[in-house]
């Protein structure tokens, strides 16, 4: 089985990065991680990719004049290393249209939110403002609208009544970690395509029993 070569884009600790590393440890895993890009050169996440034996480059973006100029020093790293699929996990830059059409199809990103709602930053504050009884984390597809892409994977939690941001975006984390190697493995493996806008599995899961708050 040919893995396909993957790059992740970080600019911190990278804990979904680390989770897809041990995720791609098992040489059955669709995609190899290859390469640990940030644009912050003492990154906590490049420390730890380093370790693992995975290449890695820090770009800084205060560097460049505009963001597409960066965003052009990013793709000519990537292409050095013969990256085929870009995973963004906590990277704190907007990309430009012209780096997103590069890789349209085959850059997917984490969103700490049930998209399309609570799309942007401050995700659990506004939930909790909102009363909503169910939070949880997106992966998707990235596309020049912000947190705007076909949605490949989902995974909900129950919002407590004592939550704070802190407590309620702690069991969001666990579950990004948990969905977004399998969105990747789907995507890298082929079994996600995108029609009209949407996400298709080659294999659809059977449907079970509706996640509830409060529990029934």
């Amino acid at each position: 089985m040919s893995r396909k070569r993957t790059a992740v884009l970080i600019s911190g600790r990278g804990s979904n990065m680390r989770s897809l590393v041990a995720a791609a440890r098992v040489l059955e895993f669709p995609a190899e991680i290859a390469l640990v890009v940030s644009n912050v050169a003492d990154a906590a996440g490049l420390v730890f990719a380093r370790a693992e034996g995975i290449a890695t480059k820090a770009v800084d973006h205060r560097a460049f004049a505009s963001r597409e100029d960066f965003d052009r020093a990013v793709q000519g790293v990537l292409e050095a290393h013969g990256i085929e699929l870009v995973c963004l996990a906590g990277f704190m830059r907007l990309l430009s249209p012209w780096f997103v059409e590069q890789w349209r199809g085959r850059m997917l990103n984490i969103h700490p939110a049930l998209l399309p709602s609570y799309r942007g930053l401050h995700t659990h504050e506004r939930a909790l403002a909102d009363g909503v009884k169910i939070h949880g984390a997106t992966v998707h597809f990235v596309v020049p609208e912000v947190d705007a892409g076909p949605i490949v994977a989902q995974a909900a939690v129950a919002v407590r009544g004592d939550d704070t941001a802190e407590t309620l975006g702690a069991r969001v984390l666990e579950q990004e970690h948990v969905i977004y190697p399998r969105a990747l493995a789907l995507v890298a493996s082929g079994a996600a395509r995108v029609v009209d806008g949407r996400v298709f599995l080659a294999d659809e899961p059977t449907p079970g029993a509706a996640l509830a708050s409060p529990g029934v």
